[in-house]
């Protein structure tokens, strides 16, 4: 078995339950086109391959590829890539495509924003990733963060099964989750996205400061436009950028378009 490398962020997951629940938490039928994300070893790989579905596994390690090659190379639902992720073109897979997949940690929040401001992002995507980043991105008013805002305004998030670190070899030092995001098929709201994202970056730009201060900043403007922005768009200008949800920042969208010079 090949040694994981700490500098990837391998931990390879070989419990038979747990790798059938991350397929199935996909509902993978052979009607599917699968993107998986760093196969590894390729045991999750092998369970995807049993549903028949057309699977793209892509690999970055070149050490991994020869080992996977041989495993599948008679396996003619499943094709070996290699390639990093964060270069990746969606665009060359079939509208409607799933990305199943246990990824290194350190790749979870550049995959959320690829897939979220991808022209072709996948129906669903099942990741098995760090329990708190996991339950950042299904976050709740109060806990909120620019990863769970964009996350939820394009995905509808939901937590699944926990997995402890000694179901992994090596074990990380941290709890993981697998976390379900089903792409909204209807925007949530008839927005030019990247003023609305302009607010919320602007918004979380000083976490720990108030909305009226961290707009202020953010946005470059006075501090007494930026509370008359919020009291106009009924938020209080004393709450922080994690304490709103999407609708409180479609108010304050609301408000702000018709003011942008």
């Amino acid at each position: 078995m090949s040694q994981p490398k700490k500098e990837l962020g391998q931990h390879w997951l070989q419990d038979e339950g747990i790798l059938n629940a991350i397929v199935e938490a996909g509902k993978v039928t052979a009607n599917d086109n699968v993107l998986e994300i760093g196969p590894g070893l390729g045991t999750l790989t092998q369970k995807l391959a049993d549903t028949s579905a057309s699977i793209a596994a892509l690999e970055y390690d070149e050490e991994l590829l020869s080992g996977l090659n041989r495993k599948f190379k008679n396996c003619n639902n499943v094709a070996i890539i290699e390639g990093d992720v964060r270069t990746f073109d969606f665009n060359t897979f079939k509208t409607g495509y799933k990305i199943i997949a246990n990824i290194p940690y350190y790749l979870t929040s550049n995959l959320i924003r690829s897939i979220s401001e991808s022209d072709n992002p996948p129906s669903i995507a099942v990741l098995l990733i760090q329990k708190e980043v996991a339950e950042r991105l299904c976050a709740k008013p109060g806990q909120m963060s620019i990863l769970s805002a964009t996350a939820q305004y394009y995905f509808e998030c939901r937590l699944d099964i926990e997995v402890p670190a000694e179901y992994f070899t090596p074990p990380p030092k941290v709890g993981s989750q697998v976390v379900v995001l089903k792409y909204r098929e209807q925007k949530l709201f008839d927005v030019d996205e990247s003023t609305l994202f302009k607010l919320i970056k602007a918004g979380f730009s000083e976490k720990r400061k108030t909305l009226r201060n961290s707009l202020s900043g953010g946005l470059a403007i006075d501090k007494e436009d930026a509370e008359k922005l919020l009291k106009s768009a009924g938020l209080d200008p004393k709450k922080r950028a994690q304490e709103l949800n999407l609708d409180d920042w479609h108010k304050l969208y609301l408000t702000y378009e018709p003011t942008r010079p």
